[in-house]
Order: structure tokens, then sequence, then C-alpha cells
């Protein structure tokens, strides 16, 4: 898209009352009109992230789009990520004005939020003003987004499957000749941790922070308790009272005894200063790129597992509606909008062309390696290294990734391979299931407590898991871990029948 297209939308009439910006409050409704006579609402969008400061202008810019084209503009309230979970509770409890937010299985819990009836079932919207974007949109997205047959929340389409990495510096992989990509398990790291040990006494062999957990082979549908990955059985169980947590918990134990793990891993917080050889990543296709510009160098990476597909990955990024929106049918109109108009998810994506980004032309060799691939578009671009610091927002919050431009030093045909990803990503046998808390309310919420208790020192070898795991468990046990292994049980067992 041009720039003179821009500036076309930045020189309609002043006479539309839009969002200019993020404002913490809510305050009436405000209407107008567009050039062509109708009515423009304003749509309040929470979503998680912190403020931009261009946020203004490009939201100026989307809107003055949106108001002619769908006759709707949006305030964003962009709340921060350490305080989305409790100013949306707040939000939602208290009434509060607003029409659409983010939520997903790990912020703004979307199945807890459904069944306290806070979302708006969007089953008849996504057959008029939603279906371009229902046709598009994966399905086993929208089969994620069901709960008891009815779909609340638009997903944003990216990955599907959780898929855990090690990820390497790559200068210490060149140098070493390590055969990265045949190291999947937690024991085949031992010999290069070894290595590296005893070659590299500036560098960490395994950098931990505070924020890693062990890989751990379940769907962990309500944590700890789930199912294995794999286990067509659907036995419920306790993710400490498996042999491979048993083993993986060993196996740390063992490395930081070593020293190939940093001694403050449970209580660091990432340190990008410290040289390290490998670490874990939550990855994606290509996210080797996006980790090597946060680190400040290149880095490789090899899956710990097989891809599988869960609820809590497929609801990894979505926008519900508000129950009590009074512009549901807008609200639903504006999403699709951001999930198939590729000027519009752009923009609000990138910023704006000219100023936050500039187009470049891939080679004719790329152009000529993606032809007949889906979602492959015709340019990539270029971000400003000064602007585009003034707007750069978590893209995955907004919509879908797959009408996006990639960025230079990506490959044209990115989200091809997102779609290959996706389609070879395998569903766990419980994808699908939802678990009914309301039975065992109680003692879920007592898991927590003892969960930040033991997690943190056992994950990253810090403490004897022979000495700690065994508390852990008889704690947990008295906080009711088997009856909410019974009650999964039932339900799964339910479900099971009912397919």
């Amino acid at each position: 898209m041009k720039t003179k297209r821009v500036k076309r939308w930045l020189a309609l009439g002043m006479s539309l009352v839009m969002a200019a910006g993020v404002m913490a409050g809510c305050g009436s409704k405000k209407t107008a009109t567009n050039e062509k006579g109708e009515e423009v609402v304003e749509l309040t969008w929470y979503q998680v992230g912190d403020y931009q400061k261009d946020a203004p202008q490009v939201l100026e810019a989307a809107n003055k789009y949106t108001a002619e084209k769908i006759g709707a503009t949006v305030k964003v309230v962009n709340v921060g990520w350490g305080d989305y979970n409790q100013k949306m509770q707040v939000t939602i409890n208290t009434g509060d004005e607003w029409d659409m937010c983010f939520t997903c299985s790990w912020a703004n819990d979307y199945l807890q939020n459904v069944n306290k009836g806070a979302f708006l079932a969007l089953d008849e919207y996504l057959e008029k003003q939603g279906k371009a974007m229902k046709d598009a949109i994966d399905d086993r997205f929208w089969e994620a987004a069901k709960v008891n047959g009815s779909i609340y929340g638009v997903p944003s389409e990216k990955e599907i499957g959780s898929m855990p990495m090690w990820v390497f510096n790559k200068a210490l992989v060149d140098k070493y000749d390590v055969p990265y990509q045949d190291i999947h398990s937690l024991e085949d790291l031992e010999p290069w941790l070894k290595l590296i040990k005893e070659k590299e006494p500036g560098v960490v062999p395994m950098y931990l922070t505070n924020g890693y957990s062990a890989p751990t082979y379940m769907d962990k549908i309500q944590e700890p308790v789930g199912i294995e990955y794999g286990d067509d059985s659907l036995t419920v169980k306790n993710l400490f009272d498996t042999d491979k947590m048993k083993s993986t918990l060993d196996t740390m134990r063992k490395y930081y005894k070593a020293g190939y793990i940093n001694k403050d891993a449970a209580t660091a917080e990432d340190d990008k200063s410290v040289k390290r050889f490998v670490t874990k990543g939550d990855g994606q296709p290509y996210a080797e790129l996006i980790w090597g510009k946060d680190l400040g160098y290149e880095v490789v990476a090899s899956p710990i597992m097989d891809t599988y597909v869960t609820n809590a990955s497929a609801r990894g990024a979505m926008t519900a509606i508000n129950k009590n929106s009074e512009h549901a049918e807008k609200a639903v109109e504006y999403l699709n909008l951001v999930n198939t108009d590729t000027y519009l998810r752009n923009l609000l994506n990138y910023g704006i062309e000219g100023v936050h980004y500039t187009f470049v032309d891939p080679t004719p060799e790329e152009v000529k390696a993606c032809e007949g691939k889906p979602y492959v578009l015709d340019k990539k671009i270029k971000l400003d290294p000064v602007a585009s610091k003034n707007y750069s927002v978590p893209y995955w919050v907004q919509g879908g990734l797959f009408n996006t431009y990639v960025l230079e030093n990506e490959p044209l045909d990115k989200w091809a391979t997102f779609k290959e990803f996706n389609d070879a990503s395998e569903a766990a046998p419980s994808f699908g299931f939802d678990f009914n808390l309301d039975p065992v309310t109680t003692e879920v919420a007592g898991f927590r407590n003892v969960l930040d208790e033991y997690c943190k020192a056992l994950y990253t070898g810090s403490v004897e898991p022979s000495e700690y795991l065994p508390q852990l468990q008889e704690k947990m046990k008295k906080t009711g871990v088997d009856k909410v292994i019974a009650e999964m049980q039932k339900q799964i067992d339910e479900w099971k029948a009912s397919k």
C-alpha cells in the first residue's frame, strides 16, 4: 500500500469523532457520521501490552479507514502485561462498558470467562458479519474456540501447536560442530554441556531463569493434572507422579550439581549479557530469527518433542466480544476486517508506511520459489530503526498473522511454512476437552501456592528431588489433587463416550 493512500485517509474531514490514543478509563460512547452519511460507532477494545507512543496517529489512520469502510472506529485500551488479568477481572465483574478484549488460555482466561457468561456466543454472527474470517481461519482454531458447542472468541491464526525447543548459540555450535538437529531430549544435551563447561569457562552451558519449566510430555489440562501425550486411553495423572517427570527432575539435579546450570536459576530474571550455550524456548517456525534479534547474536534450535495441538495451544490468542455490547454486530464486522483486510491488518500491526516502515521488493528468485504457495504477499517490509520503536505491538493480540507482511530478513513464504507446520501438528488425545472446575474449585485454588513453593527449585535442579518431590506430592494430596484427578477422569470418560 502506497504512502499516498495513508495520506488520503488522514486527509478526510475531522467531523468524525474517534479515538486518538489509549486511555485507562471508558467514557460515554461517541457517535459520528462518515462521508456516506452513515452512523459511525466507536468500539472499546482492551488489549494486553504496553502503551505505544505513536498509537494515537496509527489509530487515527486506522479509524479514518474503518469509519468509511464499515462505519466503526476503535478506542484501544492497553493494559500492561503484569496488570492485565486483574484489570480485566475488575472490568468484567463490575460491568464496565467495553466491546472487545484480548483473551486466551494464559491471560484473561477464556474458558473461565465463557463459563461465567462474560463473552458473547458468536455462532450466528460468524455466518453473517464474520463469514469471511470464519472461512479463512483454520477450522481447528474454531474447534478449540468452542465451549459446550458454541464459539465465544475469534482466534488469532498463528502457530497452533505447542513446540518447546532447545535454543543454541550458533557460534558455539559452529565452533564445536555440535549436531544440534539431533538433540531433542534433555539427556541428549549432556555430552555437549560437559564440553562447554570444560572448554568455555565464561559461558553458562545451560542458562535458566525463574520462568523455566522442565519439558512436560503432557497436556496439563489443569496444572499439574492432565493427560500424557500419546495416551489414547485418556488416563488422568498428576504430572509429578509420572515416570517421565521424575526422571527429568533427577537429570536436572544432576546437571545443576555438575555446574552446567547457573546457580541462581530458580530466582534469576533473564540477563541478556550472560553468555549461554543453550536454553529453552517456546518455539514456532523461524523463531530463531526472533530469539537472535532479542539476544543480539545468531541462534539455532531443535524441537524437544513432537508438536501437539491442545485446547491451550490453539487458544493462545483470541478476541472476545462483551455479551452486553451494544454494538456486537459492528464488533464482529470490525474483527472480520482485521482478519481479512491486508491494509488494515498491517497498519495496526506495523504502523504507518513511510513512517514506521517502508516496502522492500523481494528478489526475483524468492518470488519464483513462492509461486503457487498460499499466504505469500508480494512485498517485504523494512522497519525504521527509530520510529518503529515508538509503535511496537504484540502482533498476535490484534488478529491473525497470515495476512501480515514479513520482515526483510524473513523468508517470503514464512506464513506458508506456518501453515505447513499447523497442518503437520498432531492433535493431542485430549484436544477438545474442557474441564468443568465447579465440583473442585476449592481444591484447584490451592494448587497454585504449592506449585509456586516447589516448582522453580525442582525444575531448575536447585534442590534434591528425592527430598523435595515427596513434600510437593504430600502437599498436593492434602490440597485435594486426588479428588481433582477423579473428577477430571469422570468428565473425560463422559466426553470420550460422547464423541
